[in-house]
């Protein structure tokens, strides 16, 4: 079963490699066909990468959320998903272009993981596991929606107007639109993610706040998210300012993730 799960993980990883050349070569050649060809090959990935995590699950015994190669997998996965559905939705092939690198990223983060399945330490045999992590999963993958979002409206100004960018890639108000909705979705699951951690430490080390590093730094992405929400719902904050403030959130996102486990080990070291 496992072995399956990781060809199926190596096939994946292969298409969304070629999804991602795809998506430059639209940009380059300006050809609708391989904007096409590049969804098509980014959905059938995707799916390929829901078989893997399913069997990865069935091998495992339990959902496959509990150590750094399978949240890392589980991320781009959420980050696929979230960025198919805009794509689509928006008819906005273009977000692929800076969404694929991203997700193309943490796999080859999550490749360079242990894939050993070993058994669950007592304080992670919850039910609570399921909604936290899950939650925190859509909450990250919709973060780097906004980010790359927020990355095409920053560059959108810098470039030449011409046809094929104002039919394939939205004005700048309606990318700062989406980019807000992407942030709304986000914060509303790390929302639920912190609720729900909380309730599930206080029942697994009885306290519902530690101050361990993951939790302070999700609390700091939290805030910082908050913050934009705040200035631009009061102060009516878009465009370039709200666009860098979403970068930044992201880059924060990913510190949570990946550096806190490095260089801040605590009580979630081993997610």
């Amino acid at each position: 079963m496992q072995n399956a799960e990781n060809i199926l993980f190596t096939i994946t990883m292969i298409g969304y490699f070629g999804a991602m050349a795809l998506y430059f070569l639209f940009v380059v050649l300006k050809k609708e066909q391989l904007a096409r060809a590049a969804g098509i090959l980014q959905g059938a990935a995707l799916i390929l990468h829901t078989a893997a995590l399913v069997l990865r699950g069935i091998a495992a015994g339990r959902l496959p959320m509990t150590n750094q190669y399978e949240f890392a997998t589980c991320f781009a996965w959420a980050l696929c998903l979230v960025s198919l559905i805009f794509i689509r939705k928006y008819r906005f092939s273009v977000l692929g272009v800076f969404a694929m690198p991203i997700i193309f990223i943490i796999m080859g983060y999550a490749a360079m993981q242990s894939r050993d399945i070993k058994p669950l330490m007592p304080a992670l045999q919850s039910g609570w596991l399921a909604f936290h992590v899950s939650t925190a999963i859509i909450a990250y993958g919709s973060f780097g929606v906004s980010a790359a979002l927020s990355a095409i409206f920053l560059m959108r100004g810098k470039l030449k107007e011409n046809g094929f960018l104002d039919q394939h890639i939205p004005t700048e108000n309606k990318l700062d639109l989406i980019a807000y909705r992407s942030v709304c979705l986000g914060l509303l699951f790390l929302t639920l993610t912190i609720i729900t951690g909380a309730i599930w430490a206080e029942r697994a080390w009885g306290s519902y706040w530690s101050w361990d590093p993951k939790e302070t730094w999700s609390l700091v992405t939290w805030i910082i998210y908050a913050v934009y929400l705040h200035l631009r719902l009061r102060r009516g904050w878009k465009g370039k300012a709200a666009a860098i403030f979403a970068v930044i959130g992201f880059v924060c996102v990913i510190f949570t993730y990946i550096g806190v486990n490095t260089f801040l080990p605590g009580i979630h070291s081993y997610a």
